[in-house]
């Protein structure tokens, strides 16, 4: 394997652990979005706060990851994506913003209204996000990223694929939120909430599912390169997370959410992987290998080094923080539709 591979491989890491703790993350906003009013949607929203308040931060170190990585490896292939996709990348970033600001707005809001339209802009912008990313991946993955940069800024994003990659990418996300809801709400003892919450989840994968078979076609019609190696050397990674998103089905079903959690994991690893696959060996396909996009080999070597560094000191941090939100015991924190009643009552003095 080429060192351009082997940073290639490193990068593309961040994004398969960016697509899974990101994912789930932004996900979460699709569930608040659709939580209901004070009395049904305020018990779901003080776990969704618990639940990814300490971790949300976290999360977007691999997106950092993932930017330094390929301008500083690729720059030539990060110029001609960043000129191109200049307008999703701005809006995707915008509500990383948005996502941010509202989420810590609405927690300390003075009146229900304020709550409110916090909360809206917080769910809104969780969206926002993993569609345009979607969007990004798509034309790339389309060859509509011309190696000189400069392409179409409306097309080149506007397109079959692009728009299939925003609509799973935020169909992934609700779905790997809503497994992980599901599951942080039974091991606090509100099994009313993951009642609540358990056929939803099952709703959202099976639609999440049926658009990602809907997709091979119009894919295979739009980005025929990607689309051929989806049912090629990549097939069995696709088969792979086809099988765990429906054992997820099986296990949520079942009440066996501790479970569910790493078979959903796997399916959305398996499909991530997969488009890289079936990507491989161009870094913009059709347009620029990935041998021919790299940078000087003293650059490539110190990217590697750096990564081995991170390894060793970032890594731990990480987990421990992660294994923290998994181990606390919380469910008698606060009672449901509490953070509700403290707005209602603010609103009120």
């Amino acid at each position: 394997m080429d060192l351009s591979d082997v940073v290639a491989t490193a990068m593309f890491t961040g994004v398969v652990l960016y697509a899974l703790f990101a994912g789930a993350d932004f996900g979460s906003g699709f569930w608040d979005l659709t939580a209901g009013g004070p009395a049904r949607g305020g018990r779901l929203r003080v776990l969704i706060d618990h639940s990814i308040g300490p971790v949300w931060e976290a999360n977007h170190v691999w997106l950092i990851y993932i930017l330094v990585f390929l301008w500083t490896a690729y720059p030539t292939a990060f110029a001609a994506i960043m000129t191109t996709l200049f307008i999703p990348m701005s809006l995707a970033l915008l509500g990383i913003v948005l996502r941010g600001a509202n989420f810590a707005f609405r927690k300390y809001s003075a009146t229900m209204t304020q709550a409110r339209l916090f909360g809206a802009l917080f769910a809104g912008a969780s969206l926002i996000a993993p569609f345009f990313f979607g969007t990004v991946v798509g034309a790339i993955a389309s060859g509509r990223v011309p190696a000189q940069g400069y392409g179409d800024r409306v097309s080149s994003w506007l397109n079959p694929t692009s728009l299939l990659g925003g609509t799973l990418a935020v169909g992934t996300s609700a779905f790997l939120a809503g497994v992980f809801l599901t599951a942080d709400a039974a091991r606090s003892g509100d099994l009313r909430l993951a009642e609540y919450l358990r056929p939803r989840t099952l709703a959202v994968g099976v639609v999440t599912g049926a658009i990602a078979i809907a997709a091979i076609a119009p894919i295979r019609r739009d980005a025929p390169t990607l689309g051929n190696e989806l049912l090629g050397r990549a097939l069995p990674l696709i088969v792979l997370s086809a099988a765990a998103g429906v054992l997820t089905l099986a296990l949520v079903f079942r009440r066996k959410f501790g479970w569910a959690r790493v078979s959903a994991l796997i399916a959305v690893a398996a499909i991530v992987i997969g488009w890289a696959v079936a990507q491989t060996p161009w870094m913009l396909v059709d347009q620029m290998l990935i041998a021919d996009a790299a940078g000087a080999r003293s650059t490539l070597v110190a990217l590697l080094v750096v990564v081995a560094i991170a390894a060793v000191t970032v890594l731990p941090a990480l987990g421990y923080l992660f294994w923290l939100t998994q181990s606390e015991a919380w469910g008698h924190e606060e009672e449901p539709g509490a953070q509700d009643q403290r707005h209602t009552s603010g609103s009120s003095s």
